[in-house]
């Protein structure tokens, strides 16, 4: 039997009310500590890396605060953690899928401008050099096409707190395996994929989590990817036994510690709620018009599925 620990922090006081903000200074400022606190004893194995690259839950533009994707402040206050601990070159990283290109899904969420203030660069997977191999899942071989990139460096996977459309968590591993080219099902690929990048940290994004609604749980999780995933798939009500992909990377009688104060975690689990995904493509008129006004007094970019004036 082997004890994994998941690091957890606050990242709101418990005196005033926690929630998405949009100014994204006030947001990065408040996530300075808990990023400390979580990245803490994983910067020691990050210390020597030449390359480090981040990889955001960035799947389809909604908006940061419904957690559906992962904070783009988050991400910077990692950014900003790890170019103060280590001399390594970082970037940021998704792809451009079938739905959408990635440089757009970024300048919506904000990281153009958000990296401007770090030497970290934005990267799209699908413009560059991938690598193929061979993974084993239940000991029969599954070819990859990994981005070299991912391969290569010392890779951080920055997942939401959210159920994938099919139930169980999106977490770490499956956020990852979006990025790799990947001849096995989507119960094996996200295996393959986390057995072959061996990804270094998986930090947790649940400042907005998203059940059945968005809350503000105001929580950082990290430690290895399947760990993570775990402590995500108990947060979210789901079985870690039913869930195919972390009954492949570990065993059901391995406990997982979460280690860290000012959360309670047993509340959280109660306070998230289970329901449906929010419409990605057809959304309430009064969503349309809510968007249309932030973008409007805030600047950002209106999300594309509400372009259309649905």
């Amino acid at each position: 039997m082997r004890t994994e620990t998941v690091r957890v922090a606050q990242t709101d006081d418990t005196d005033r009310r926690g929630g998405w903000g949009p100014d994204v200074d006030a947001r990065l400022a408040a996530l300075e500590s808990p990023v400390r606190d979580v990245l803490g004893p994983a910067l020691e194995e990050l210390s020597d890396a030449e390359r480090i690259t981040i990889v955001p839950d960035a799947h389809y533009p909604f908006h940061p605060s419904s957690g559906m994707v992962t904070d783009p402040a988050v991400v910077g206050a990692i950014v900003a953690r790890l170019e103060d601990r280590t001399d390594a070159e970082i970037t940021v990283a998704g792809a451009t899928d079938d739905r959408i290109d990635f440089d757009r899904t970024a300048e919506y969420l904000g990281y153009p401008g958000l990296l401007e203030q770090f030497d970290a660069t934005l990267v799209d997977l699908a413009d560059e050099p991938r690598t193929g191999g061979l993974s084993g899942v239940e000991d029969e071989p599954v070819a990859l096409s990994v981005p070299t990139r991912l391969a290569e460096d010392a890779v951080v996977v920055v997942p939401s707190l959210r159920p994938t459309a099919d139930g169980p968590v999106a977490g770490a591993m499956r956020t990852l395996a979006a990025l790799v080219d990947c001849d096995a099902g989507a119960d094996r690929a996200p295996v393959a994929v986390t057995r072959s990048v061996e990804p270094a940290l998986a930090v947790l994004d649940a400042t907005i989590a998203y059940g059945g609604d968005p809350i503000a749980a105001n929580a950082l999780f990290a430690g290895s990817a399947p760990a993570v995933d775990a402590v995500a798939t108990s947060l979210l009500g789901r079985s870690l036994e039913a869930d195919p992909v972390l009954s492949a990377t570990r065993r059901t009688d391995d406990p997982v510690t979460v280690d860290g104060a000012g959360v309670d975690v047993d509340r959280l689990r109660g306070r998230i709620s289970d329901g449906a995904l929010p419409p990605s493509d057809d959304p309430h008129p009064a969503v349309t018009t809510a968007y249309r006004l932030y973008a409007a007094v805030a600047g950002d970019a209106v999300p594309p599925q509400l372009e259309g004036g649905r």
